[in-house]
């Protein structure tokens, strides 16, 4: 774990990094965000001591890292630049194994872990690790730089803007590739970036810093939904929420008071609830509002028997939603099934609310009214 306790940074008078407090988790991919000159960097590199604060602690596992032997405290640490920094007289395998060594790693063990991780990043480990960087393009040695830092099993990971000279494509292969390592690993990792999308792609939580403050520091779904302040709308845009479609969930967007009656109310009683609330369908439930069947406005034409109850009409066998679904799920579902409505279903089977295809249009309509409100 790592804890920032009101830290500050100030380089000839200028106050650089300004009373930040925060925790960062075991195993949790952080990201550190901002326009230039924010401080994200400086607090990456307050971290492994390559810069020491003016005031305040900065602690890992609970212990105050002030006293600590800085290189000792590096060589824990794996640290991923944009600068590869690979040595070209050394070998791709002498490169990503120095550290290691320096710790003293059993050599079985490192050839072990070496080819793992080489074939984690896509790299042929018989055609990479003996080459040298000269021989390689510029993402496969930033694929080697990313091996380096996992190669001596530490338990934090520091990359400052390691993606940022890379083209788009190379960029997102190697952000995949460090997504699978992660998920498979689970190392604590802290991530600089100045780019909105590789931060809402890669991380956990994100931290985003303006003038060497804490901003906002929450989840990418919230962070796009419930931006803290006018900085934070402002940095992360208006449509940046249709990007990431899958952070919209069925929650956010449900009727959250459908039209609900009881399985033994009459039929006549049921149009008449139709008609004044202006619905075609009616959710059928008790008094808890868990769900037994839906009924459809179909069901009553030309009924003979107005005071058959609702349970008897109603149809059974329906496709419900969970509330934590996500538009694409629901978009999906529409299109399969050829839906009109879609009740939103809890765990206990109670109901929560109620998607229909107008919902689903007035939603998808909305990244259009903002960019016509935007231009």
């Amino acid at each position: 774990m790592i804890e920032f306790k009101h830290v500050s940074k100030v380089f000839h008078g200028q106050t650089i990094i300004d009373d930040i407090s925060f925790v960062i988790e075991d195993g949790e991919f952080v990201v550190l965000l901002g326009e230039s000159g924010c401080g994200k960097t400086t607090t990456l590199k307050m971290i492994n001591k390559l810069i020491e604060p003016s005031s305040g602690t900065v602690e890992i596992n609970g212990r105050d890292i002030s006293g600590t032997d800085p290189i000792a405290l590096r060589r824990r640490m794996g640290y991923v630049i944009q600068q590869i920094g690979l040595f070209p007289h050394m070998t791709v395998r002498e490169n990503i194994e120095i550290i290691a060594k320096m710790n003293n790693r059993d050599k079985g063990r490192l050839e072990q872990n070496a080819r793992r991780l080489m074939e984690m990043v896509n790299l042929d480990p018989d055609q990479f690790l003996d080459a040298y960087p000269s021989e390689m393009s510029g993402g496969q040695q930033q694929r080697a730089g990313v091996v380096r830092a996992f190669m001596t099993e530490p338990e934090i990971i520091l990359m400052d803007e390691p993606f940022s000279a890379l083209d788009p494509i190379t960029r997102t292969q190697i952000q995949n590739a460090l997504i699978d390592m992660q998920t498979a690993l689970k190392r604590t990792i802290v991530f600089v970036t100045h780019d909105m999308d590789e931060a809402i792609r890669l991380a956990d939580r994100i931290c985003i810093m303006d003038k060497g403050k804490i901003v906002q520091f929450d989840t990418p779904e919230n962070i796009l939904k419930y931006p803290a302040n006018e900085f934070v709308r402002n940095f992360i845009g208006p449509k940046r929420i249709w990007t990431s479609p899958e952070y919209i969930r069925t929650r956010d967007i449900m009727i959250s008071d459908p039209v609900c009656c009881h399985p033994k109310l009459p039929a006549f009683k049921c149009i008449e609830l139709m008609g004044r609330k202006r619905v075609d369908t009616l959710m059928v439930t008790d008094q808890y509002k868990r769900i037994y069947g839906v009924l459809f406005a179909e069901s009553l034409i030309g009924i003979q028997d107005l005071k058959k109850p609702a349970e008897e009409l109603m149809e059974r066998q329906f496709t419900s939603v969970p509330p934590d679904s996500s538009i694409v799920d629901l978009l999906t579902l529409f299109d399969e099934k050829h839906l009109s409505t879609l009740p939103v279903v809890d765990s206990q089977g109670i109901i929560e609310g109620l998607i229909t295809r107008s919902t689903l249009v007035n939603t998808l309509s909305r990244q259009f009214i903002q960019e016509k409100k935007g231009a």
